[in-house]
């Protein structure tokens, strides 16, 4: 079968074709022909070997998101038939209850070889079929960022009527916003884009921001959120300070991304005299991606994507796309299927 895999030297030019023999489900597993892929920043992070002994090890098949249909099963599978379109957990060994030490090991794309495969074999329990009206690259999108929303915000504690403010306009930020809306609760959106703020207003956001427009959005933010305030923070650019200052006393802050860096600076006393939970979020276990999934099938979701290949060897372009910045919601890329 083919995969795209890295060899010998880490490297977003060392990923390159190859070949791998053809997997064969025992008992309890099940071989995915995979059809679609996103990548996140941590796929950019992954093959440049940036996460250091929790990377993994070459040779590596990298990106951790993808969906694909079952064709072969093994004689105990109970979960899911051949047919069915499926997106591997992302990470295989979480299946419930809060993150812990081991879930590492069992992160795809790292430990566990990723999507990049032309047929995947997986246990059971590794995958969660994909809401029927779902495209197999809308489902790719689905098993890192929509599930960091999904534990940010549903898991979270959002309730109806809170307001909550969410970072940017990738994947993840799309996702909360959607997710929000879902639970009821109004939502303020920043990006440095117009463009793309009035596309986030297209899919619910109540209030926009561009924070080229307003540097001090912390400030903006409590303007247009009224005399509620701002209950529950999406922190996915690294500006926790700034996070801090805009949710309320007793409020939550979600750490999620760092693209501003891997420190920043933050003013201690506001977290403890204010009564600020900050929590850093990880994607989640196979429970709640269960739980999302039957979510986005209740409520029709559509998650915000945009195609960017057609082929499994593009995925070195498709990984080095999502520094630039330049997308709205998630990057995928489809490889089609060959039976």
């Amino acid at each position: 079968m083919k995969v795209m895999e890295i060899r010998g030297t880490w490297g977003l030019e060392y990923l390159r074709p190859g070949e791998r023999t053809d997997p064969e489900p025992g008992e309890f597993d099940v071989v995915v022909e995979m059809q679609a892929a996103s990548v996140n920043y941590r796929d950019l992070v992954m093959v440049r070997g940036g996460y250091g002994r929790k990377g993994g090890q070459l040779p590596m098949i990298p990106v951790s998101d993808g969906a694909g249909t079952v064709v072969a099963t093994g004689k105990g599978v109970t979960r899911v038939k051949p047919g069915d379109l499926v997106c591997p957990n992302f990470a295989q060994n979480w299946f419930a209850g809060p993150f812990h030490a081991n879930v590492w090991a069992g992160m795809l794309g790292g430990f566990h070889e990723g999507v990049l495969q032309q047929f995947m074999l997986l246990p059971e329990t590794g995958v969660v079929k994909a809401a029927t009206h779902l495209s197999a690259a809308a489902a790719a999108s689905l098993p890192c960022a929509a599930l960091t929303a999904w534990n940010a915000i549903v898991e979270g504690g959002v309730k109806p009527g809170d307001t909550v403010l969410t970072q940017g306009t990738g994947g993840v930020s799309l996702f909360a916003l959607q997710f929000a809306k879902m639970c009821g609760a109004r939502v303020i959106i920043t990006s440095s884009s117009d463009e793309k703020l009035k596309r986030a207003s297209a899919m619910g956001a109540d209030e926009t921001i561009n924070y080229r427009t307003f540097p001090n959005w912390e400030k903006r933010a409590r303007e247009v959120a009224g005399t509620d305030g701002i209950h529950h923070v999406v922190e996915l650019a690294g500006e926790i300070d700034q996070s801090v200052k805009a949710v309320n006393d007793g409020g939550v802050v979600s750490v999620i991304g760092v693209l501003a860096g891997a420190s920043a600076s933050l003013a201690l006393g506001q977290v403890v005299t204010r009564a600020i939970r900050l929590q850093g979020v990880t994607a989640g276990s196979l429970l709640s991606f269960e739980n999302m999934m039957r979510a986005i099938q209740q409520h029709r979701l559509e998650p915000a994507f945009e195609i960017a290949a057609q082929r499994m060897e593009d995925a070195p372009q498709v990984i080095a796309a999502i520094a630039q910045g330049s997308h709205f919601g998630k990057i995928c890329m489809e490889f089609g299927r060959t039976q």
